[in-house]
């Protein structure tokens, strides 16, 4: 059965102090709404609809191509800002399901929330997800009946001495029915400490009708939504640790977990081993039997088979090495590609670059890529060797197999086969040494 998932956006996220719309902020590469948009499509819904706040212009234009946008004009708790939705809630057939999410909970699973749409699926006409609270304070607290149904939710601020003791709480996403939804949201009221209308009143109107509600227990890690800087540093850190397990579970070695962060869609090929202190951006891809050492930062790059990165080597976006390539120490890479066998071992940048098989670029050596305005290409075909702090004034092309001399300031293409050098003569000066030093000391003297 198809059904409709509703993600509410339009609160302020006003403790994270910033000018950015709370559900951009990010984790893992990705903003907090798409983790929770992608979890809604994995377990199957046909249509989304985000709740926003009309002034939030930064999060619509984010959502404008995928998913279907609501303005909730005020923040009037969350029964409003689903009532902004009923008039499409009441086209759906009666007994669709409704999801009913959270912007800021991007740990929460598809397999959590295919199970809760079954729940609806099977005859439930609400279904809670709830999860035992260490500590329960603040959370809405759940009343169950003597056959363990749900009877209420009592809000933190709402809830009686005894009701406060209660430590299975409301973890905020739900599943109902189409129809009962556009029968009850129309009825809830905002008699309540907040002032608001809370979306979980529609437990008791539904009960007193004789509605059968159910609660799904969950991990409560799952359900963790942010509300400030630390509560995004802490969901970081629980996806980086669920991306962690997933590399390590399909091939891959980390040899210092805890120090290693990944990006969402990273892609790993088997058999490779990355090493402590390493960091993976957005859009990168590693292949089979590859070995990234320590210290390295990796963006936008494709790594192919049995190449080796680092330590301490960056690549930039645009990054594309072949197989066998090395990348060494201190070595920072941007829109390059390298062939097969490739290598620059040290102390190099290489920008806007074709990199043929089997070159060997050595130590200090800089493609000059910009001139102030335009980015310019630099091309170095099979089996050139560039010798130690070279600089390779773009555009320029270096033939197959030439040599450019170390130190040389490389203007014009090399052709095939060709020495390449630019070096003034040196000049020797008989005893200078002992006559620059005996000047030096009568300076210092004088002063």
């Amino acid at each position: 059965m198809e059904f409709l998932a509703i993600i509410l956006a339009a609160g302020k996220g006003s403790r994270l102090k910033s000018n950015l719309s709370k559900p951009l902020h990010e984790v893992a590469g990705y903003p907090l709404i798409t983790w929770v948009s992608k979890a809604a499509h994995a377990a199957g819904a046909s249509t989304q609809i985000c709740v926003i706040s009309p002034d939030e212009q930064q999060l619509y234009r984010k959502l404008f191509h995928t998913m279907k946008t609501v303005n909730q004009d005020a923040p009037k708790g969350t029964g409003d800002a689903v009532r902004c939705c009923l008039p499409h809630i009441e086209k759906l057939p009666k007994d669709c399901p409704i999801l009913i999410l959270y912007a800021d909970t991007p740990l929460i699973q598809a397999d959590t929330l295919r199970d809760l749409v079954n729940r609806i699926e099977a005859g439930t006409d609400i279904c809670l997800v709830g999860f035992n609270a260490d500590d329960p304070t603040g959370y809405g607290r759940i009343i169950l009946s003597e056959d363990k149904m749900v009877k209420a939710i009592v809000e933190d601020k709402d809830a009686s001495s005894e009701e406060q003791k209660i430590c299975l709480v409301n973890g905020g996403v739900m599943a109902a029915k189409a129809s009962l939804l556009a029968h009850f949201v129309p009825q809830l009221t905002s008699k309540n400490s907040q002032n608001e209308q809370y979306l979980t009143d529609i437990v008791s109107l539904a009960n007193e009708k004789g509605a059968q509600i159910d609660v799904l227990v969950t991990k409560e890690n799952e359900l963790t939504g942010v509300n400030d800087r630390a509560q995004l540093a802490h969901v970081e850190a629980m996806m980086q640790s669920r991306l962690r397990a997933k590399a390590m579970a399909n091939g891959v070695t980390l040899k210092a977990p805890e120090t290693i962060f990944l990006s969402a869609d990273t892609s790993f090929g088997t058999d490779i081993v990355i090493e402590p202190h390493v960091v993976i951006g957005k859009d990168v891809s590693i292949a089979n039997n590859s070995v990234i050492k320590a210290f390295s930062h990796i963006e936008g790059a494709s790594v192919g088979k049995y190449c080796v990165v680092g330590p301490y080597a960056r690549l930039r976006p645009g990054t594309i090495l072949r197989q066998n390539v090395k990348i060494g120490n201190f070595v920072e890479t941007k829109n390059v590609t390298f062939e097969d066998s490739s290598k620059a071992n040290h102390l190099s940048y290489l920008g806007d670059a074709e990199i043929g098989q089997k070159v060997n670029i050595g130590a200090g050596t800089i493609t000059c890529n910009y001139d102030g305005v335009n980015k310019l290409k630099t091309t170095i075909h099979d089996g050139a060797f560039i010798g130690s702090n070279s600089a390779l004034v773009a555009p320029v092309t270096i033939g197959k197999d030439a040599l450019v001399g170390a130190g040389s300031v490389i203007t014009r293409d090399v052709d095939d086969n060709a020495l390449g050098i630019t070096r003034s003569p040196q000049k020797q000066i008989k005893d200078g040494a002992g006559l620059h030093h005996k000047k030096a000391h009568k300076k210092r003297r004088e002063t």
